[in-house]
């Protein structure tokens, strides 16, 4: 059976699911009394008090935190250098307080360091500090690293963590006593070559989370293109497609700790490419996850989930593979959300000046429109490059917004084209909800904080609440460079409810999720995607803003294949983050 054939016999139940969902939009809620101007629109924007920024960079005099990035950059300009770095968050001795990894570059046949780069892993101390625990914890990584995805992979309770190098990778897997285990070889995983992002899903609703890999070129170091002035020699940083595009991994968890390539049988390496970012959602809402591949210079990827066991690869005809013109794009960030609450998953895509990045709105047929141009973002970035990208609801409004780190692969690039350069501001787009399925986005960067006028080399971005008051956090990480962690100032201004899922027969994480929630005259749903962004991880739980109101009326969640639960729970608390164990209710 075809996806779209699927989808039209099977999206109905996830249709009269959220049909409970009050899809007439509220007016956009100001939280300190002042109004300030947004530029194409006039709507209030939440003003954090004492003059704090919406966004506040954190120093690392205060946090601890004192990794920094190393490219490896060398007069030979090899190709994985300028792409990293990644991590993100992980709460990986299950304390409730998301604490932080970081990804560093590190031996390989191109690159030596003396001494020797590690990995980071630090640990929340609960009181906006964190501690380096790397050496305890052992997961200090073992060659070039570019980034990280987290998932409770074996169903122990403990979050496992898979890194993604060039050459090979590295599962590690916790041992919830403050360890890891480095068991690679046993599971089956290494994925050799250069691997980009990487991403846990239920591919075959067996309860069980999978793993898929993006693969980027055939890289090594014998193999290294000159790309630069013939006449001079200099040189820069090559366009990927000068180099053979690549397969990805699907990988099949076996439940015994090992794990299937089936990346032929599967369909997924029928596909070459050159894949940076990937997340994995429910395009045609028929309860399996699909997945969107961000490509360089390919074509991107939309890989609809069969439901027996294979993927179809529908990039083309779904009108998410080119840009408008019919160009393949330098694609490197992705996320999905339904951003216009209604009911289906829209998709966003981050690239490189010129080409202009992609908020493609879901037709409900597995086809999508970019309506980047309508929404106010196109021009804005025209000759922007970006990477991390990630769907979030920043001032708990009940609308989701989007936030971006970007800065252009090559450090050169000014020299050649004025108008671009390496180290761009990041970016922030508030939701408008104007009612009936109406939302556009508004460019609020200006008014959210001096970090937005400074400019990074920005590869990942990783989103979680690191102090646990409610405003989702930012992480924004570089590339040679120490990473910018940002505090939500905004968020706790509104009211909001914190929700870890956690599955028993639904696989342990729960992606694919969906949680609706009722707040007087708000109504609301989320769908838990996984991955999103580039080379990052994220806070595993979702937070539910319901503006000024001050009562959850209540949350429905509807857990993935292969349960078929539905919980509701009323009664609720606000401001606090509880956990939901699909069948067992709420636990504090």
């Amino acid at each position: 059976m075809s996806s779209k054939g699927k989808s039209k016999r099977s999206a109905k139940s996830r249709r009269d699911f959220l049909k409970t969902v009050s899809l007439a939009g509220l007016a956009s809620y100001g939280l300190s009394g002042k109004i300030v101007t947004l530029r194409g629109a006039a709507a209030p924007v939440p003003v954090p008090p004492n003059g704090l920024p919406v966004f506040q960079v954190v120093p690392s005099t205060r946090t601890g935190i004192n990794f920094i990035h190393i490219n490896a950059r060398s007069p030979e300009y090899y190709l994985p250098e300028t792409l990293g770095g990644g991590g993100g968050f992980i709460d990986y001795d299950n304390d409730g307080w998301m604490d932080i990894y970081f990804v560093n570059s590190g031996k390989c046949d191109f690159y030596d360091p003396h001494p020797p780069l590690r990995n980071a892993l630090y640990h929340n101390n609960r009181d906006g500090t964190f501690t380096d625990v790397t050496e305890k914890a052992g997961v200090q990584g073992g060659g070039f690293g570019m980034g990280a995805a987290v998932g409770d992979y074996d169903g122990d309770g403990w979050p496992d963590l898979f890194v993604t190098q060039y050459e090979r990778c590295i599962l590690y897997h916790n041992n919830g006593n403050g360890t890891f285990t480095d068991v690679t070889e046993k599971a089956g995983v290494s994925a050799p070559g250069w691997s980009a992002s990487a991403v846990w899903f239920d591919y075959d609703n067996d309860g069980r989370l999978d793993l898929f890999v993006c693969r980027s070129v055939d890289f090594h170091k014998s193999n290294n293109k000159f790309c630069g002035n013939l006449e001079t020699g200099e040189r820069y940083y090559c366009i990927p497609s000068v180099y053979n595009p690549m397969p990805s991994y699907l990988f099949h968890n076996n439940g015994d700790g090992t794990f299937t390539d089936v990346s032929k049988e599967s369909g997924i390496a029928s596909s070459l490419g050159i894949a940076w970012g990937v997340v994995a959602t429910d395009i045609n809402n028929d309860g399996f996850m699909d997945l969107f591949v961000a490509n360089d210079t390919v074509a991107n990827f939309l890989f609809a989930n069969q439901g027996n066991g294979k993927f179809k690869e529908i990039g083309l005809q779904s009108g998410v593979g080119y840009s408008a013109d019919g160009r393949a794009r330098s694609g490197m960030g992705v996320d999905s959300a339904d951003y216009d609450q209604d009911g289906w998953m829209d998709l966003f895509l981050t690239d490189v000046d010129e080409e202009m990045f992609s908020l493609y709105h879901n037709n409900h047929d597995e086809t999508f429109n970019d309506e980047s141009m309508s929404n106010g973002i196109g021009m804005t970035v025209r000759f922007m490059s970006g990477w991390g990208v990630k769907f979030l609801d920043y001032d708990n409004d009940g609308n989701v917004d989007i936030f971006i780190v970007s800065g252009h692969p090559d450090n050169k690039v000014s020299q050649r084209y004025k108008m671009v350069r390496y180290r761009e501001n990041p970016l922030l787009w508030r939701n408008l909800d104007t009612g009936n399925y109406r939302h556009t986005y508004a460019d609020v960067s200006d008014q959210s904080g001096p970090v937005f006028r400074e400019r990074f080399a920005g590869r990942g971005l990783a989103i979680g609440d690191f102090n646990n008051d409610g405003g989702v956090d930012v992480l924004m990480i570089l590339n040679q460079g120490a990473p910018v962690l940002l505090r939500n100032n905004v968020g706790k201004l509104n009211h909001w409810l914190g929700v870890l899922l956690k599955g028993k027969t639904a696989n342990p994480d729960a992606v694919g999720a969906t949680i609706t929630w009722q707040a007087g005259d708000l109504n609301r749903h989320v769908y838990k995607v996984a991955g999103g962004g580039y080379l990052s991880c994220h806070d595993p739980r979702l937070v539910l803003g319901i503006g000024p109101r001050t009562k959850m009326d209540w949350i429905e969640v509807k857990w993935p294949a292969p349960s078929s639960r539905v919980d509701r729970f009323t009664s609720l608390p606000i401001d606090r983050y509880i956990t939901i164990v699909e069948g067992e209710g709420i636990k504090t």
